[in-house]
């Protein structure tokens, strides 16, 4: 019998979790009622088929990379002044923001900064339901192309 799987094992010592991660503001601060952060890219091809050939070929012909995260209430904050002030003055915050995941293994960080982020989609302004802690919801677009900052290295 061969084996299948010739990969070393992952040290599972060394995977990491949410609390290695956080959310920064352009200033520096960590938000730290924020619950959950999630960054996604939604890529768009178009197709064509070449003369000659079955086969479809794809290329690339946009991107869209949404920020997401869900802040325990504690008190109302900067983001939901800001965004109370952009629906009364018809003018949306534009928000930049850092994301960090920390290895607590080698001290190794990969920080990622998404600028010109703008407010997309539904976002909570109160969402209370019993025996749950109050969070409210948020959705940005951003508008530049990440920026890598620092890439987590191997142990």
């Amino acid at each position: 019998m061969s084996i299948v799987n010739s990969a070393p094992a992952v040290d599972v010592r060394k995977v990491m979790s949410g609390k290695d991660g956080a959310l920064y503001s352009e200033k520096g601060k960590l938000l730290v009622s924020v619950e959950s952060y999630q960054t996604q890219v939604s890529i768009t091809n178009s197709t064509y088929q070449p003369l000659g050939t079955a086969q479809e070929r794809a290329t690339m012909t946009s991107y869209r990379v949404n920020l997401n995260f869900t802040e325990v209430c504690v008190e109302d904050g900067e983001f939901f002044r800001l965004l109370m002030d952009g629906m009364k003055n018809h003018k949306m915050p534009v928000l930049v923001f850092r994301g960090m995941v920390r290895s607590p293994y080698n001290n190794s960080e990969e920080q990622v900064v998404y600028r010109d982020c703008v407010p997309d989609g539904t976002i909570d302004i109160q969402n209370m339901q019993p025996g749950e802690l109050y969070k409210r919801a948020w959705s940005f677009i951003v508008n530049q192309p990440p920026e890598l900052q620092k890439l987590l290295k191997n142990a």
